[in-house]
């Protein structure tokens, strides 16, 4: 009766070291694939289903293991929806990548300056996004409003997932402008001359387009803003070329300044009636919280900064110095 009973022992022992080997082995087995190797869940797999396919990819040499772990841990068996980037880790630290949504993460940059039709252009072509544009209806799908979309399109980098749609990632940018401007709005200076935020914004969208040195966003606001207050047209180029649309061939024309369009700040009074570009923060900034100075003028030197002058006397020496001297 002893030994029979010392047999079942060491029996039963056996049993355990060998199904706890099992389990380690389990626990610890490397998915067979190289790194970064993209794989999709789609929606209605299951966790059979799922070690089947990496099964037939060699990824694994059997199911049953797993199956019989995931009767341990249900939790394995919730898989989430999406592309995950595998890696030769162990194949529960693949599963449980796949359980938390851990998904391949993608990234779309807009930038500080960019027009709408070149934002546009650009996120069209984006990998993994799914385009939904309504173009025809873009403002109400995006902003959910009449209002033109230029402008509204905060430059900064947006991530996002595999089959995420194009109007999701617009929508955020959108949401992050709005906030910006109006926080920018409710700590802007006394005396603007400007009647509402969306004129801010208006005026960030040039200033970004007329900066070439970061630093000197300020300056060229203080600028725009004297000639306001003055009643002086802006005479900004960056305008011009936007009203002449895409037949703009990059060589601004005097003809160009002489032709009348809503956008010819050499022709109107006051503002465009829209952004001409995605303005920065800091251009917003600059456009609600200009430096005092006596800048009306400014040209460029050709290096990316610009002289300021207070007179026309000034600009005009200033252009001679760094234009028509240059042209000679």
């Amino acid at each position: 009766m002893l030994k029979v009973t010392l047999s079942v022992l060491l029996l039963a022992i056996i049993t355990s070291v060998f199904g706890y080997q099992q389990l380690q082995a389990t626990l610890h087995s490397p998915l067979k694939v190289a790194n970064n190797t993209q794989f999709e869940v789609k929606k209605g797999t299951g966790f059979n289903q799922l070690c089947k396919q990496w099964q037939a990819n060699n990824w694994v040499e059997n199911c049953w293991r797993y199956q019989l772990l995931a009767k341990l841990d249900p939790t394995l068996t919730d898989l989430k929806t999406g592309l995950y980037a595998l890696n030769s880790d162990s194949v529960i630290s693949n599963i449980k990548k796949i359980n938390n949504g851990q998904q391949v993460s993608f990234s779309f940059t807009i930038i500080d300056g960019q027009a709408l039709r070149e934002v546009l252009a650009a996120i069209k072509n984006a990998n993994n996004l799914k385009n939904d544009l309504k173009e025809q209806q873009l403002s109400q799908q995006i902003l959910g409003s009449d209002m033109h979309l230029e402008g509204w399109l905060f430059p900064e980098t947006y991530h996002y997932h595999n089959n995420d749609t194009i109007s999701s990632v617009l929508k955020r940018a959108a949401q992050k402008m709005q906030q910006t401007l109006d926080t920018a709005w409710q700590q802007r200076a006394q005396n603007l001359p400007y009647k509402t935020a969306y004129e801010a914004l208006i005026m960030a969208s040039i200033i970004e387009k007329e900066t070439g040195l970061a630093s000197e966003r300020p300056l060229i606001a203080s600028a725009f803003v004297n000639r306001l207050n003055t009643n002086m047209r802006l005479q900004t180029d960056p305008t011009v070329i936007y009203g002449i649309g895409e037949s703009f061939d990059g060589d601004i024309k005097r003809k160009d300044l002489r032709n009348y369009t809503p956008y010819n700040t050499y022709r109107i009074n006051g503002l465009p009636p829209t952004p001409i570009a995605m303005p920065s923060k800091a251009a917003i900034l600059a456009a609600v919280n200009p430096p005092t100075t006596e800048y009306v003028y400014f040209v460029s030197k050709g290096d990316g900064s610009h002289q300021f002058s207070t007179t026309l006397k000034q600009h005009n020496a200033a252009v001679k110095t760094y234009i028509l001297n240059k042209k000679n």
